[in-house]
């Protein structure tokens, strides 16, 4: 369960800052590329700081 929630906020996440690029600003998109190098990071490390602040929220594996 916590993984698809990590997906569906890193999900979310980048499709708010790209709407944001788009009507906001431009540098929105270093949010986008952000969200991104924590998946890379996550998935080299195999630790991702959500997944351990859901864990403390109770969310179950």
């Amino acid at each position: 369960m916590k993984n698809r929630i990590v997906r569906g906020i890193a999900g979310t996440f980048i499709i708010a800052s790209i709407v944001l690029s788009i009507y906001v600003n431009q540098n929105w998109l270093w949010f986008t590329a952000f969200v991104g190098a924590n998946l890379l990071q996550s998935s080299i490390t195999k630790w991702c700081l959500m997944d351990d602040i859901l864990g403390k929220l109770g969310v179950k594996d």
